[in-house]
C-alpha cells in the first residue's frame, strides 16, 4: 500500500511538471496565461486537484500537502504555475509566502520560489 501511495504522489508531481511545460513555465520565459488556461490544462492532464476548491481553502498550502499529499517538489511547481497566472496579486503573494514558510521550515530551499519574492 505504501508503494502505491508513493507512486501516486510521484505521478501527481510528474503531471504538474507536464502542465507547467504546456503552459510555457519551464522554457525560461515568463509565461502569460489565465487561471482558465491552468484549469483547462489540469483537466486535459486528468489532474485530480480542483483549483476552484484549492483557492477557496483557508490554507491552500496545507490543503495541497495534507489532503492532496503533494510532495515538496510538487508544491513548488504548483505554486510556480499559479504565481505566473492572472490570479489576484494579493492571493499569489499569500500563497507564495505560505509555501515558502512551509518549505523553508522543512529545510527544502526553493531557489525558484525565492526568486519570485517582490
Amino acid at each position: 500500500m505504501e508503494d502505491f501511495i508513493i507512486r501516486e504522489i510521484d505521478r501527481l508531481g510528474e503531471m504538474l511538471l507536464l502542465i507547467a511545460r504546456k503552459l510555457g513555465l519551464l522554457d525560461g520565459d515568463t509565461p502569460d496565461y489565465s487561471m482558465t488556461d491552468v484549469k483547462d490544462e489540469f483537466g486535459k492532464a486528468g489532474c485530480p486537484i480542483d483549483l476552484e476548491a484549492l483557492l477557496k481553502q483557508e490554507n491552500p498550502v496545507w490543503y495541497l500537502v495534507e489532503k492532496e499529499k503533494l510532495s515538496d517538489h510538487g508544491l513548488e511547481t504548483m505554486i510556480d504555475i499559479i504565481f505566473h497566472s492572472d490570479l489576484d496579486e494579493e492571493m499569489k503573494q499569500a500563497l507564495l509566502s505560505d509555501a515558502l514558510a512551509y518549505l523553508d521550515g522543512k529545510g527544502y530551499f526553493s531557489f525558484r520560489l525565492h526568486s519570485l519574492i517582490q
